[in-house]
This record gives C-alpha cells, structure tokens and sequence, in this order.
C-alpha cells in the first residue's frame, strides 16, 4: 500500500468513529455495528428505528465536523475478551464479534473526545481527530447485519474523507461525473434495457437498441474467435444434479444456484457455469495429440442466486452470458496458448478504446488442489509470458483460486475506475474429476492442461462498464441509430426519405424524424439520444443539393454534399 492511500485508509477509518460517535449524541438509542473504511471512502451501520433522511445526514455532518475541530487524541486499550464482554453487555452486535474471536486474542478498543466516545476496534487511525482535513457524508441505504439477509436490516451511512479540502472537491467532482454516467440511469434515458419485477429480480430485459448493441459486440466477439481457431458451441441452460456432484458445484456452490428442478425422476440444475458441459463435449470422443490445442468457446447463459441486497444493474445479475471459453493443451503448447489469449485480450480492449489496464497475478493458496510441481510450473510460466511481453502486474500470493493459478486484468475507463473483466486460469480440479485424457504421440493415456478464460467477463456486465466508459456516446459502429435525418418542415420529408435509402443501402443505420415537433425539438431530441449524426434539410439544402450536418456534441458541418459526407463517414 502506498503512503497516500495508508493515510486516506487511517483519515476515514478515523472519520467513521466520528460518525457513530455523532449519530449517538443525536440518536442516543441506536446501537453501534462495525464502520470500517472502504475503497474510496467509510461507512458505519446503526440499529435504529428510524431512516436517516437528507436533512438528518446534514446534522450528522455537522457534529461530526466539531469533533474534528476539538482535534482530540486517539487512544487505544487493550482488553481480554472477558473484559470487552462485560464493557459491550448491552450491545448484541458488538457481543457477537467479540464472541466469534479465539479466546486469546487480544482486543483492543479507542477513544476520542477526551475518552467521552469508546468503540471496538483493531485500530488504524490518525493520531488526533483534527488530521481529518475534509469530510463529506454522501449517502444512506439499507444493510443486513453481516450481510446476511435472515439477520436484521440495519441503516447504513455512506462518507468519505481526505487530506484536504482540495482533494474532497476533486472526488466530489468525480462522483458527479459517475453519476452522469450511471448505467441505470442512461439505460433508462437511451431505452436500452430495463429490469420488469414482473420478470424477477436480477433478470435483464433487453430493448431493441440495447438488443442490437450487445449483438454487435457478440458479432465481433465471434469473428475474433473464429480468427484465432477457436470452435464455438451451445450448450444445455441445465444439467443433471450427477454432473454438478461430479463438478463439485454441490458440494462448494450450491448457495449460489438455484434450486433444483425436478424432471423424469431426476434433479436438474439451472448452471452456474460453462466449464463442465465443454469438458463433456471434450469427452464425446478419445482425444490425442493431434487434436490439442482444443480451444472452446461459448457465449453460455449461466444462472447465479445472488442475494438481494448486491444486485446492481447489469453489473450484478442472476441471469448473465459469459463469453467463456476453455484450452485444453498439452504442457509443451501451454505458453504459446496464454499468449494467444493474452493477444486476443488485448485486440478486443482496443477495439473498445480501452487502453490502460491492471494486471494481477494471483499464486497458490493455503488450501488448493493438485500437486506443488504443476502449480509451480503454471506460476512459472504466467510469470515468463507476462516478463517477456513487458507487461507490468501485482503478484497477490496465496490468492488464486484452489484450483489454480491465474491472471486478471482489469480495465480503465474513461474517468479512471478500474473493472475487472478478462480472467486466465489453471485448472488443476476438473480435469482429474472427469477424468480426461488423451493419447500421446508414444500411445500414452495423458491428462490435458485445462484453461479457462473470460475475456469480457459476461456480456451483461460489459455492456454496462461500456456504456459508463462511454456515458451512453457509442462509437459509431456500435450506435443503434447513426444518423438522425431531420426535415425543418413536412414539405421536405419525401427528400429525407431519399437520402435516408441511399444511406441505407451503404450499410449506414438512419432514421428520419417526421415527427410534427419543432426542427429544435427533434435536434436536441436527437441529442439527448446521443446519435453521432444529424443531417438538417430545408429548402435551402434540397435546392442547392447540399447537407447540413450537426454532431452530437454540437458540431456544425455545413454545406456538404453526399459523398463528401460519405468520406467523413468512413474516416
């Protein structure tokens, strides 16, 4: 961790104390939680009968920002967990955390406010509340106690907090401009998807301009696969309950799947994931060398029970498309495969405009399966590919997945947030509980490596950070509508719809507007809809056989004719 985020980490876990010590001077009743610091700001969740409004969040502020200006220590004690039960008797939140520690375990408490405000905690704060140059409570939303939907819905109060007033307005700044590109919010505004509770919870609707986006990002998803030899599949929406035992679905994730089907006297299953109908597919015959590399792709609907509480548009859904695919290989043909998806990685980014990426390593954890020389040979080999292309990462020892190693990456967007999409893995697991194999160039029965790989991550959470990446302006090739062909008044309609064919048959997507609104109605209409292109006919254009152009940003191109606006087109 850097300096910088050390110090932000230690300000806003300090800020949070200021907060529940606030809301108990003004709601002495509530009952305090935990209030950790997060990514880019705190949060602290209350036991209170009451939802904190607006208003209330402004008082709240307003005394947390008196305790920073009596700019009193932060001290901490240390208490045996006998202690810290008898201090925390009349507090069953705080009870059950001390009573989920070991009994040895040391805990600690800190104080601020000259030791008028004591709250459990591990410590990490700032030395006297006055450090604490610029704080902002930004919002408030239901939380269940520990995450868990059966336990009590608390109220949770959403801040952040800086090193200066400077570096508070830049995020607020941010945040702005995050808002404008909220999916959900442009979705709405651009009629590009919607989800109906008449359909469920975390089901995605897809409209016919969303339809049409994601079917050009899938189109161009194919034809890069198909360039790089992989073979395309579909598979069963579900499964018997026999091939998840197998997989070890049901036995390690069968919280997060739905509940089963009963058919024929047997258990199906919604699936969760690909993997164990492309290694069905492996098996449908003897495989040998001469087959390897099989590379597997898909674009396979899977089914996850995600709880309530962390849906969020189309970046966390129940039912999400993963553009999946799986490399079986043998250990000689390992580097060139990684390199190869590394390569498609990067040339599908770049035809999003992304450029700028996080590169994370993650090696063996404490428990995992397969045997130290295959994991130290995968580690080995994800460490040479990425050397060697001069890519820069984060080793996270002890963090891949018990089946193997693997890489993420995680793309920038236009303001700078980071996503995680594209994941490499090893997989040490399944190819020894399905037993697969094939035959050697000596004759020799042979277990394949197995690699998974998500590029996108899923299509539905894609198209969500592109349509934030974007702030809802598609490039012209994934806009549903290019061009908007709008006549100043009824008598030039017949010539819209002239050129509108001739644009057609080009291949270019265009629309007229014959609607009975004003010509700057229909632009700003137009606009709004964040279609590339406007062309505006009046007399003047028809007589003189010219186009008037307007951008969507508020560009004008006037006095063109038709295969200049062509050439412009193809630039």
């Amino acid at each position: 961790m850097n300096d910088i985020q050390d110090l932000r980490d230690k300000i806003r876990h300090s800020a949070a104390h200021l907060l529940a010590e606030a809301v108990l001077k003004i709601y002495p009743d509530a009952k305090l939680t935990i209030g950790p610091a997060i990514s880019d700001g705190f949060f602290y969740d209350f036991d209170i009968d009451e939802t904190f409004s607006h208003e209330d969040l402004v008082s709240i502020e307003r005394q947390m920002k008196r305790s920073i200006k009596r700019n009193t220590k932060f001290e901490g004690k240390e208490l045996s967990k006998k202690e810290a039960l008898i201090i925390y008797k009349d507090n069953p939140y705080k009870t059950e955390i001390i009573n989920s520690m070991p009994e040895n375990e040391v805990i600690t408490e800190y104080s601020h406010s000259n030791g008028n405000f004591v709250d459990l905690c591990k410590g990490g704060h700032v030395e006297k509340t006055g450090e604490i140059k610029a704080v902002k409570l930004l919002s408030t939303a239901g939380a269940y106690w520990r995450g868990d939907e059966n336990n009590k819905m608390l109220q949770r109060i959403y801040g952040t907090a800086f090193e200066s007033t400077e570096e508070l307005d830049k995020h607020l700044l941010f945040l702005e401009e995050a808002s404008k590109r909220d999916h959900r919010k442009l979705g709405n505004e651009l009629d590009l998807f919607s989800i109906s509770q008449d359909i469920g919870s975390g089901m995605i609707l897809w409209h016919p301009k969303g339809s049409f986006i994601r079917s050009k990002i899938e189109d161009y998803w194919k034809s890069e696969h198909i360039k790089d030899n992989y073979d395309l599949i579909y598979t069963p929406h579900v499964g018997k309950s026999d091939l998840w035992l197998k997989s070890g679905h049901l036995d390690n994730f069968k919280e997060n799947m739905f509940p089963s089907i009963d058919m024929d006297n047997n258990e199906y299953y919604l699936k969760p994931m690909n993997c164990p109908f492309h290694i069905a597919y492996y098996k449908n015959k003897l495989r040998s060398y001469r087959d390897l590399p099989m590379r597997i792709g898909e674009l396979g609907t899977v089914y996850r029970y995600e709880k309530q509480g962390v849906l969020h548009g189309l970046l966390r859904v129940r039912g999400f498309t993963q553009d999946d695919a799986h490399i079986f290989c043998m250990p000689e043909q390992v580097i060139e495969e990684f390199n190869s998806v590394l390569d498609l990685t990067f040339r599908i980014y770049d035809k999003f405009d992304f450029r700028n990426y996080k590169i994370t390593l993650s090696t063996k954890p404490e428990k995992y399966v397969g045997e130290d020389k295959d994991w130290d040979f995968a580690e080995n080999i994800l460490k040479k590919i990425l050397n060697e292309k001069g890519l820069e990462y984060e080793l996270d020892e002890g963090g891949g997945a018990f089946y193997g190693p693997k890489i993420d990456i995680h793309i920038e967007d236009a303001i700078g947030r980071l996503w995680q999409c594209t994941t490499v893995q090893f997989d040490f697991n399944l190819p020894e509980r399905f037993d697969l194999k094939y035959i050697s160039t000596e004759g020799k029965e042979i277990k394949p490596i197995m690699i998974h790989r998500a590029l996108l991550g899923s299509v539905e959470r894609f198209f969500g950070v592109l349509v934030e990446h974007y702030a809802g302006s598609f490039p012209m090739w994934l806009a549903p509508i290019q061009i908007m062909i709008i006549p100043i008044a009824d008598r030039h309609i017949d010539y819209c719809n002239q050129i509108s064919d001739v644009l057609k048959d080009k291949d270019f997507r265009s629309m007229v507007n014959d609607s009975s609104d004003r010509m700057n109605a229909k632009i700003r209409e137009a606009q709004m809809q964040k279609i590339p292109y406007m062309i505006i006919i009046g007399d003047s254009e028809i007589s003189q056989n010219k186009l008037s152009i307007r951008t969507r940003s508020g560009e004008n191109i006037p006095d063109i004719d038709l295969n200049e606006f062509f050439n412009l087109l193809n630039d």
